[in-house]
């Protein structure tokens, strides 16, 4: 079959068993994920856990050391042209020329793409509140991220990169940058990676989430599966245990004297029982307390393997 008849199944990025290692520390670890076309998919992670070095090599500015990335099918260190030309990218760090005024960026950047959409561009100007002659030296941090997104945005690509988009920003900037995310994959087909570590704004968007730490994929599933697999749950003792508790499948033990409470992980209801202890609480976690609790249980040697 054609990769252009098989377009719709071929996930829009692969990538397996990619490493990478700067000198002596490693930053990627046997890395592997695959997104599919239509998705947002949530990167997420503490600084320096990986996320960037994963999205440079998945823009081709990096080349594997170790395993393969195929982006649209294509290898995008080899086909960066054919790659990038159908990639978004907005950045924490977005770098703009300074000198040149609004309009005459959006003008500059539209002679690059072909399937530039100039009644959008204009739209989103507007909503915005960009001004078309005000220099972007003059603009505002916020401001600037919005002319950023405007230009990753305008040609319509077909996987929208953000890493750490709102980085900083105030909340007023980051609900436009949500709004406009929504916008994105709402229009048939496109895919967006987002990287971030507001996970609140990752929970409110994202179909799919991957948890990076050191270097390592410690999760990644369909975000309701993996808010419906992980459960707080609360322990009243009938008298002080002389320990942490400990039970199979539970992890993340917080508490003391009668009352602990832990993060399990399956069906609540197959939960095992503690003796001299009553379940009082059960309640699906966060994703930022489903992070906080496998990264934070992992930072003390103590997470569970997933």
């Amino acid at each position: 079959m054609s990769v252009e008849s098989n377009g719709a199944a071929r996930p829009v990025v692969e990538i397996r068993n990619l490493s990478r290692r700067f000198g002596t520390a490693e930053a990627l670890a046997d890395v592997s994920l695959s997104i599919p076309r239509g998705v947002v998919f949530g990167l997420v992670g503490t600084n320096g856990a990986g996320k960037t070095t994963l999205i440079k090599h998945a823009m081709g500015l990096m080349r594997a050391q170790a395993g393969s990335v195929s982006v649209f099918g294509l290898d995008p260190v080899s086909n960066p042209t054919a790659v990038l030309s159908r990639v978004g990218y907005l950045a924490e760090l977005n770098e703009l020329p300074e000198w040149m005024r609004v309009e005459e960026l959006i003008n500059f950047t539209r002679a690059f793409y072909p399937s530039w959409d100039d009644r959008y561009a204009q739209t989103l100007r507007q909503n915005f509140e960009l001004e078309p002659h005000k220099i972007v030296q003059a603009l505002s941090k916020g401001q600037r991220a919005r002319l950023g997104l405007l230009l990753a945005l305008s040609y319509r690509p077909e996987l929208l990169i953000l890493d750490e988009p709102s980085s900083g920003l105030d909340p007023l900037v980051r609900r436009d940058i949500l709004r406009a995310i929504i916008k994105t994959i709402a229009q048939e087909g496109r895919t967006v990676l987002f990287s971030s570590h507001l996970l609140d704004e990752v929970e409110r968007v994202a179909d799919r989430v991957a948890i990076i730490n050191g270097g390592r994929i410690i999760q990644n599933d369909d975000l309701e599966t993996l808010k419906s697999c992980y459960h707080r749950v609360v322990f009243r003792f009938g008298s002080a245990p002389p320990a942490t508790p400990q039970l199979e499948g539970y992890f993340n033990w917080q508490g003391g004297d009668r009352h602990w409470s832990a993060c399990y992980r399956g069906d609540v209801q197959q939960a095992g029982h503690l003796a001299n202890a009553e379940i009082v609480e059960h309640s699906p976690l966060s994703l930022n307390e489903l992070f906080l609790a496998l990264v934070g249980s992992r930072g003390t040697g103590k997470g569970e393997h997933a």
